[in-house]
């Protein structure tokens, strides 16, 4: 687990104020979840026999004698959340939930033990319109974000009696190279088979790229939903690869999965992943509940994000006021209020603690300021506040105090 500590939280605020702008342009509304829920709750929906359940949660005793646990991920907890609350039965839902999820996983770079995710999901529509809705909303957040090296992998895993058939295939296959294969995936030979699909090993990458297709045991209804969701992308112009080993790691997807992925952050290529999870609802205790969505890793768009400069800067004051004298320090303060009362942008430093014209300067380069404000007992009796560029083009000039919030609205960038 780490900090994010003040030179790096600019960026997520704006992350999350920008992602935050696109889903709710698509109707979707936010809501909060408890980061603790009851072990069943995980064990029930991810599936016991997954990594996560078996190696990864976070999970204890409270003085009750109840096993509680830290959330590994939304869904599980935004389905609770939808049932006990009334939200789900014949009724349409779009919802989504920002905040920090838990594994116990081994720590490297774009994988944390404390992570944050933006998740979104809608119950109620069975259709492949919402599965393209969705996807194209994460298109539209790559673009509001200026990220445009993300490839797009899209799979149908089916219903469950398709995968069952597809299962028997799969494992009769793998029993033919299982000398081959590695002490993990000969584990899920006998628990979940699907898995042995999305391992990292690159010595089994030519056993998987040979095993059976779960496409090719796909029902009629299944394959007119997927083959619907890729015409409805083409239709959009969103590019996409099939990828039939696609599987993800938690057992209630069915039908439409997808992932987002770069090859920039080395092996935590995945920065977006969702899917249809039609059985999930009536499997937590609710009526069958028709449900699709996805999550986005904010630490690894942040990693993105930082690797093409586009934290650089953010957060920065937009200005730093100096003052030199009593009078000019009593005056400041008061003009800082004043310019924040014009301007609720405004990122403005007043400069506490007194000093000289050179410390005070040297105080201001470091803030990072776009300019720097100088206010003197001179300046306060001819009614002009200095404007030195630090950050910006320009010479050092004067600015009529009743016209300086003018000034910095034009020249300064409201972010």
């Amino acid at each position: 687990m780490r900090d994010l500590l003040p030179d790096q939280t600019p960026l997520w605020q704006w992350l999350e104020r920008e992602i935050g702008q696109v889903i709710g342009a698509y109707g979707y509304q936010e809501i909060r979840l408890p980061l603790l829920e009851a072990t069943e709750l995980f064990e029930r929906s991810i599936g016991e026999v997954t990594d996560i359940v078996e190696k990864e949660m976070y999970s204890f005793e409270d003085r009750n004698g109840d096993s509680l646990t830290l959330r590994p991920e939304g869904t599980a907890g935004c389905v609770r959340a939808g049932i006990e609350h009334g939200l789900l039965h014949n009724q349409v839902q779009r919802l989504w939930y920002q905040g920090p999820m838990f594994r116990h996983e081994r720590p490297q770079k774009g994988r944390y033990r404390q992570f944050h995710q933006i998740g979104v999901e809608a119950f109620g529509l069975p259709g492949p319109d919402v599965d393209i809705e969705l996807i194209l909303m994460t298109r539209r957040i790559w673009r509001s974000l200026g990220l445009a090296a993300l490839e797009l992998q899209i799979n149908s895993l089916g219903t469950a009696d398709e995968r069952a058939g597809y299962r028997e295939q799969l494992v009769s296959y793998l029993r033919e190279h299982e000398e081959l294969l590695d002490d993990d995936s000969r584990r899920r030979l006998t628990t979940n088979p699907l898995r042995v699909l999305d391992s990292k090993n690159p010595a089994l990458a030519g056993i998987i790229a040979a095993a059976p297709s779960l496409l090719d045991f796909l029902g009629a209804e299944s394959r007119a939903h997927f083959d619907a969701v890729c015409a409805g992308l083409r239709a959009a112009g969103v590019a996409f690869v099939v990828n039939p080993r696609l599987v993800r790691g938690l057992d209630y997807y069915a039908r439409t999965v997808f992932e987002w992925v770069t090859t920039e952050l080395g092996a935590q290529g995945t920065v977006c992943a969702g899917g249809r999870y039609d059985g999930l609802v009536e499997q937590l205790g609710g009526r069958p509940t028709p449900a699709v969505g996805f999550a986005i890793g904010l630490e690894r768009i942040a990693a993105l994000l930082e690797t093409a400069g586009g934290g650089e800067g953010r957060g920065a004051p937009h200005a730093y006021l100096v003052a030199f004298g009593a009078v000019a320090e009593a005056e400041a303060l008061l003009l800082a209020e004043r310019m924040r009362d014009c301007l609720p942008w405004l990122r403005l430093v007043m400069h506490c603690g007194g000093g000289g014209p050179k410390a005070q300067f040297k105080r201001a380069d470091r803030s990072a300021a776009a300019v720097a404000l100088v206010l003197g007992e001179s300046e306060v009796a001819r009614g002009v506040v200095g404007l030195k560029p630090l950050r910006v083009e320009g010479e050092q000039e004067e600015i009529r105090s009743d016209e300086l919030a003018g000034v910095l609205a034009a020249r300064l960038r409201a972010d």
